[in-house]
């Protein structure tokens, strides 16, 4: 296994994200409300980063993800599933 705090091959992030929109799609399926599902699953991301990561490194994954949120980068009008692009 590799070491946790290195970026994922770009082999093995490819499949982690089909799993994930796999599961996406079960749970709309199910009847989810994307906000559960989206509230779910980056709990689940949070709860697994400050497992293997230091909490200054999880702060700056946060703090880079708020400023992509306010420069709108993830803003997406195309409808498409973005789903590991993170």
């Amino acid at each position: 296994m590799s070491d946790d705090r290195q970026s994922p091959p770009e082999r093995e992030l490819s499949h982690a994200g089909s799993v994930v929109d796999k599961a996406i799609e079960f749970m709309i399926g199910q009847e989810l409300s994307e906000l559960a599902i989206a509230s779910a699953l980056l709990g689940g991301a949070m709860g697994l980063l400050t497992r293997v990561l230091p909490d200054e490194v999880v702060v700056q994954i946060l703090e880079n993800a708020i400023e992509s949120i306010e420069n709108g980068e993830m803003s997406r009008a195309d409808g498409e599933d973005h789903a590991g692009e993170a």
